[in-house]
């Protein structure tokens, strides 16, 4: 099978291959086999006259399961927000809230170009909502990678049996610690971790201070609990020493910007990362607070921290991201996986377009996306997603947020 994208504006975030104003993008079995400004080549032809060709986006942490509830958040403090969602809303959610929360914000990812991401799921008040969690990523086309962040007494038996579900590279163990677990409870599960061959992504930011001791990432480091599959989520608040720590064990970082900067988390650490030899990522973080896209993490990103550029925004969101996923993607090169978007470079808000990558982290929004690719299938084309009835579960949705917000006793005007 060869699909061949004819005519666009490639950014293929690539240094040894660049930018071509005008060329061609060779998909054949999944994977970008060539590009080039003018390829001769027997293939389905879609025309990307008119568009801009790029890597998919990457979001590396993002608690999907709240997605019912999008915008309800957006004036919450970090605090309310906690309350909120964990302490009202999430006892009241049913195996079915958690499906189709995880799958209609998994759609909406994949709507606005986000073809790989991490769903950092904490709802598990009993396993089948993980199992439900799993089964609404499964059921939405692209590439979603299942962190579990199990709570509870009986942890360790829950995680294997959800590892033997998840047997591949889509699986992620969520930490409780070092911030609200003891850092030998930590040290237990990155051991679990390493046992079962599992990454690990953690919650770490100075919101209210640190509760158990105030260097985590330190003592992490010393206990040997840091390496390149660890993600530390935020890291606001840690020292420039902590940051080159985590630098040194290659591990990474998963900024939100909107959601950090709404609720109080202190500064980005962007630029403090990027100088400490780190290569962050971004993410969404929470529909509750925050849109669902990453052009808007971007763009916040860029303003929070002028020393930035756009090229080095857009490389969080697509290189930077798939590394931290262990994802063969986030460049258009030869040999990657063939997870692509093109962006509608006619549309009004952006025309004329002078300079691709400044326009995308300026003034992108989902609004552009016209074409989504997945290992090289079109999952999205025309502005449409493909072989997806959205009706009935938007019906389903809607019938879930009444159901939890009647239990929970919570009232709004919609």
């Amino acid at each position: 099978m060869k699909t061949l994208l004819r005519g666009g504006m490639v950014v293929s975030m690539d240094p040894a291959l660049g930018d071509l104003p005008r060329g061609d993008v060779l998909i054949e079995d999944g994977r970008i086999a060539a590009i080039g400004a003018a390829l001769d080549v027997d293939a389905e032809i879609v025309d990307a006259t008119g568009k801009i060709v790029l890597p998919g986006f990457v979001d590396t942490h993002r608690h999907t399961w709240q997605t019912a509830f999008r915008g309800l958040g957006a004036d919450w403090t970090f605090d309310e927000y906690r309350v909120a969602a964990h302490g009202t809303l999430k006892p009241h959610y049913r195996t079915e809230d958690v499906y189709l929360g995880n799958l209609l914000g998994r759609l909406e990812a994949l709507n606005s170009g986000v073809t790989t991401m991490l769903d950092w799921f904490h709802c598990a008040l009993h396993p089948e909502n993980a199992d439900a969690a799993i089964a609404g990523l499964h059921d939405a086309p692209g590439h979603s990678i299942f962190c579990y962040g199990a709570d509870g007494p009986d942890v360790e038996p829950e995680i294997r049996r959800v590892r033997k579900l998840l047997p591949g590279d889509d699986m992620v163990l969520g930490l409780r610690g070092p911030v609200i677990s003891t850092m030998d409870e930590t040290a237990a599960d990155v051991a679990l971790a390493r046992e079962l061959g599992l990454p690990v992504s953690t919650h770490v930011h100075g919101t209210g201070g640190w509760p158990r001791g105030d260097r985590p990432i330190a003592e992490m480091h010393a206990r040997g609990l840091l390496d390149d599959r660890t993600t530390v989520v935020h890291g606001n608040g840690l020292s420039d020493d902590q940051l080159a720590m985590l630098a040194d064990a290659g591990s990474s970082v998963s900024i939100s910007p909107d959601v950090e900067l709404k609720m109080g988390f202190e500064p980005l650490i962007t630029g403090r990362a990027l100088a400490a030899g780190l290569r962050p990522t971004l993410s969404v973080d929470d529909c509750l607070s925050a849109g669902g896209d990453l052009f808007g993490a971007m763009r916040t990103a860029l303003a929070a921290d002028r020393g930035l550029t756009t090229r080095t925004v857009l490389e969080c969101a697509t290189v930077n991201g798939a590394l931290a996923c262990g994802r063969n993607a986030g460049r258009l090169t030869p040999g990657t996986d063939a997870d692509l978007v093109l962006l509608d470079a006619e549309d009004l808000s952006v025309f004329p377009v002078a300079d691709p990558v400044r326009t995308i982290v300026s003034a992108g929004h989902p609004g552009l996306v016209d074409s989504v690719y997945v290992a090289g299938k079109a999952v999205k084309r025309h502005g449409r997603l493909l072989d997806v009835d959205l009706p009935p579960l938007r019906a389903r949705l809607l019938e879930s947020r009444e159901r939890i917000a009647a239990a929970a006793g919570v009232s709004w005007t919609p």
